[in-house]
């Protein structure tokens, strides 16, 4: 097949960009820009959440009299730049334009960069106020709100007209070169993906894919695909999206994530789908953790020497990264090491001048997200793609989930400094005191109870005034103030979307359990231009909807397999049932089952097993029987360096077994065609394991959608051997032998789940 491009949908007409568009910039961005000197400095933190700075500003506002207006919209322009955005409150009877921060700590600890970047804020609104009102002279404030007292602190000052023109000019000149230089960038870049053609010849599932993501990115829509491996959906989403990108206007785009490998697939496609010459900045976003260079230091310039001087030395490593124009962890690093900055925060400053931007699923649909929270600031339309997006929903319910333990607690008390040991201990009492009322180890409740939030606000409050020297406090101390942050932060949206439970096999745990992400991630899909979320196992479609919280429109597709029948022999295997209480009987027939088929044709396979106890016996088994047959056995928490060796064995003129569980490390995304893989053996439905968290989910489901067992059990199950049974067949050339081991898969809802073009055999005894 040729190659070429998806057709544009007559209702999505190109638009063209011209060197005579206006330069715009919101007073935020602009200052951000302009205002930042200094050390980077992190110690004045945590930050009030969204809904407390709202609340802060409510009140400020209705402590002001009747000539108060509030959220004033204002713009101005200078030499070709046009500035908006609006002031948080102005006075017309005593002249004075407030900026309003909230805040938590000590306000004198606040750095001063921090206040430089208000008082630029406050002094853009104030020149254009000025000139909207022909004022002479104006009172700029910054009204500092403790959002835990309910006290302001009022800075201000006097200007002159004059003055404030003046610092408007002199603010929006030094944007103003760096803005052009990015329109322009802009444009170019819409102008050569406008002419971007496919590299390679498109096959025809892969086309069906890629026309699919450009019409709805086109009108506007989000969209399920459906697609199993070797159709190339790394390619047929990008592809698309960039097309849609100089087309339709979409600022960024987010390829988000659940493991590393599926960042390294989408940077070698974007080198593969664009030319030198096109200069598309593209950016690897890591974590923190996996990139700092003084885990050991605090965040600030009199601890760590790559925060200090940071925003001086960033203009000149910000250039020298956008030159690269695929910046990777690996670059971001060199350009970090060769400036003397922090490469985290680097990247995060390159986040906001970067067109693809490739991290973790957590950038986006946290409940902080960074690359969710920027989008917001700047004003972006994005296009978001999600891969493998069968992870989401498991990820999402972990990112809106919080849990307090009482070894926590007990450590976070005996590591208190004096000034925080009495607030810990208080709340320690309230855990306990609820800990002991319960009548069995696992309790569920319909509501948190309010003396422990209550506790929990008390003791939030009291630390929050030291919050500025959180970095200096012992680990277990921080994580105890996190995770009551976190659970207190869920506890005022709590909702049939989570259970509160508590249970105590060893020491106690309350914890609020997300059940259903839908409710969070609802907003994270509507600010977006068009959202593609994209696996081998999306079905059924009703699953994804009703627990991601996607809108009804969102459209389904699901692409044909590239692949026939004959290429993979399905077996099932209906004999053997690997339920728990017939394990015991199961492993000798499976490994004469497996130790059969490798003597009859010898190679590489995988065995999937439900548990690390499992597979170890099935391994002790097949020494005994079969000592000439090598194995190597997965472990718990293996490295990268011991994942890596377990992956190499698959050499591709090699000859033997592999034993790993259902759903872990080697169950999904890794690649391993022709002959370094040739059968796999799943040996169990992949169902969770049958507990009260379990079944508690079970019930919540059957009260919101009816399908407690199949949202539960089944559909998350079945979705693991699948992905399983699609590391055997890579390639159109592949050929190989999937077993699935229990008699449960012969069961029709079970088969009516397995991909349309498996073929099964039911395997005698």
């Amino acid at each position: 097949m040729s190659t070429g491009n998806p057709p544009t949908p007559p209702s999505a007409p190109p638009i063209s960009v011209t060197a005579s568009a206006n330069l715009s910039v919101a007073v935020r961005v602009l200052c951000q820009f302009t205002a930042k000197r200094g050390d980077l400095d992190l110690r004045f933190t945590p930050a009030p959440s969204a809904r407390e700075g709202i609340a802060g500003h409510s009140v400020v506002a209705n402590r002001r009299g009747r000539d108060y207006q509030t959220e004033v919209t204002l713009e101005g322009t200078h030499d070709g730049l046009q500035v908006r955005g609006r002031a948080d409150g102005y006075d017309s009877k005593t002249r004075r334009v407030d900026e309003c921060k909230t805040y938590r700590g000590d306000l004198a600890r606040m750095p001063d960069n921090h206040r430089a970047l208000h008082w630029a804020q406050a002094k853009m609104y104030g020149a254009m106020l000025c000139r909207k009102h022909e004022l002479r002279e104006l009172r700029v404030a910054l009204v500092y709100f403790d959002v835990d007292t309910e006290h302001e602190t009022v800075v201000a000052e006097d200007y002159s007209a004059e003055e404030l023109q003046a610092f408007f000019a002199e603010n929006c000149a030094r944007y103003a070169t760096w803005g052009r230089a990015e329109l322009e960038h802009r444009q170019a870049r819409d102008r050569a993906l406008l002419a971007l053609s496919f590299p390679y010849d498109f096959y025809p599932a892969q086309r069906q894919l890629a026309e699919t993501v450009y019409r709805v990115a086109a009108l506007g829509e989000h969209l399920l695909a459906q697609a199993p491996t070797g159709v190339g959906k790394t390619l047929g989403t990008l592809f698309p999206m960039l097309k849609a990108m100089g087309a339709q206007k979409i600022d960024r785009i987010f390829y988000l994530t659940a493991k590393t490998t599926g960042r390294q697939l989408a940077l070698d496609a974007l080198k593969a789908l664009t030319p030198p010459d096109l200069k598309l900045r593209v950016l690897e976003i890591t974590a923190r953790e996996k990139v700092c260079k003084y885990p050991d230091s605090a965040c600030h310039g009199d601890s760590c020497p790559l925060a200090r001087k940071f925003y001086d030395r960033l203009p000149g490593a910000r250039s020298a990264a956008l030159y690269r124009g695929i910046m990777t962890q690996k670059v971001i690093g060199s350009v970090a090491t060769e400036h003397g900055v922090c490469p985290y925060f680097l990247s995060q400053e390159l986040a906001r001048w970067s067109d693809v931007i490739i991290g973790d699923y957590n950038y986006y649909f946290d409940q902080s997200a960074f690359l969710y929270g920027l989008a917001q600031e700047q004003g972006w339309r994005v296009g978001v793609l999600v891969d493998e997006a069968h992870n989401l929903i498991e990820r999402a319910r972990r990112m809106y989930s919080a849990a307090i333990d009482a070894e926590t607690l007990r450590r976070a008390r005996k590591e208190s400094p004096p000034l925080l040991r009495s607030a810990i201990q208080r709340l320690s009492t309230q855990f306990q005191r609820i800990a002991d009322a319960q009548q069995a180890a696992y309790e569920i409740y319909d509501v948190p109870p309010k003396s422990l939030l209550k506790a929990l606000d008390t003791y939030i409050s009291q630390q929050s005034a030291l919050a500025d020297q959180a970095v200096l406090f012992p680990e277990h101390v921080q994580k105890l103030f996190f995770d009551a942050l976190a659970f207190n932060g869920l506890a005022e949206e709590f909702a049939e979307h989570s259970l509160f439970d508590i249970a105590h096999p060893e020491h106690a745990t309350f914890t609020i359990r997300n059940v259903v992400p839908g409710p969070f991630l609802k907003l994270r899909f509507a600010h977006t231009a068009c959202v593609v979320l994209f696996s081998a196992t999306l079905s059924p479609r009703e699953f994804y909807l009703d627990l991601l919280g996607l809108p009804d429109t969102t459209r389904w597709l699901d692409v044909e397999s590239p692949f026939s029948a004959d290429q993979l022999d399905v077996q099932l295997v209906r004999h053997i049932s690997t339920r728990y209480q017939h394990r015991d009987d199961s492993i000798a027939p499976m490994v004469e089952l497996i130790v059969q088929q490798f003597e009859r044709l010898p190679g590489n396979y995988l065995v999937f097993a439900s548990s690390f106890d499992y597979l170890a016996r099935i391994a002790e088994e097949l020494d005994r029987v079969a000592p000439h047959i090598p194995n190597r056995l997965q472990v718990r928490n293996m490295s990268e360096t011991e994942r890596k060796q377990f992956l190499d064995g698959f050499a591709p003129d090699g000859r033997s077994l592999a034993l790993a569980v259902l759903g872990g490390a080697f169950g999904e995304g890794i690649d391993l065609p022709g002959e370094r893989m040739i059968g796999a053996f799943i040996a169990t439905l992949g169902l969770p394991q049958l507990n009260d968290v379990s079944e508690q989910m079970r019930l919540r489901m059957d009260q919101l959608f009816d399908a407690g067992y199949a949202y539960t059990y089944l559909y998350p199950g079945l979705q693991k051997v699948i992905q399983a049974a699609g590391r055997v067949i890579r390639t159109r050339n592949d050929r190989g032998i999937v077993y699935l081991i229990d008699d449960r898969f012969g069961r029709r809802e079970v088969r009516k789940l397995l991909p349309k073009w498996w073929k099964l055999k039911t395997r005698a005894v």
